[in-house]
């Protein structure tokens, strides 16, 4: 059953390892990844990459990607976002922060947050302006 726009936005702000795809060019699969997101219901999604990765240029290339998060228990459950990108800007150390606090214990987050500022080079941060959904509710199975 398809999930209601409140359902399936407020599933999506829930801190799910996402799957990020995006185009890969021609005679590719499109290049799909783990990666942590910020989201609020209404808004816009956030993902923070490297400047220099991969993933930054296919979606400066491409101008768009999708997210796809997804559960098993209670219900399996999934969300699927795609749209365009409205914004690239340096990532600051409080979305890093922000960022690697929806994802891991508060007793991990400064030293994650030190180290990664440190060592994971230049980073920026892409907003994805949410355009299409595709989202249900298969039950428990």
């Amino acid at each position: 059953m398809a999930l209601t726009r409140e359902e399936r936005e407020q599933f999506l702000a829930e801190p799910h390892v996402a799957a990020l795809s995006v185009d890969a060019g021609a005679g590719r699969a499109p290049l799909t990844v783990p990666v942590w997101y910020q989201y609020e219901p209404g808004g816009n999604v956030w993902v923070l990459t490297g400047l220099d990765s991969r993933k930054h240029q296919l979606i400066q290339a491409s101008g768009r990607f999708t997210l796809m998060v997804d559960r098993v228990e209670p219900t399996v459950r999934y969300a699927s976002v795609e749209g365009p990108v409205i914004d690239t800007t340096p990532a600051t150390l409080e979305q890093l922060r922000e960022v690697s606090a929806r994802y891991l214990p508060a007793d991990k987050v400064d030293g994650y947050v030190d180290f990664a500022w440190k060592n994971h080079g230049e980073q920026i941060v892409i907003h994805m302006r949410p355009e299409r959904w595709v989202s249900s509710d298969l039950g428990q199975l």
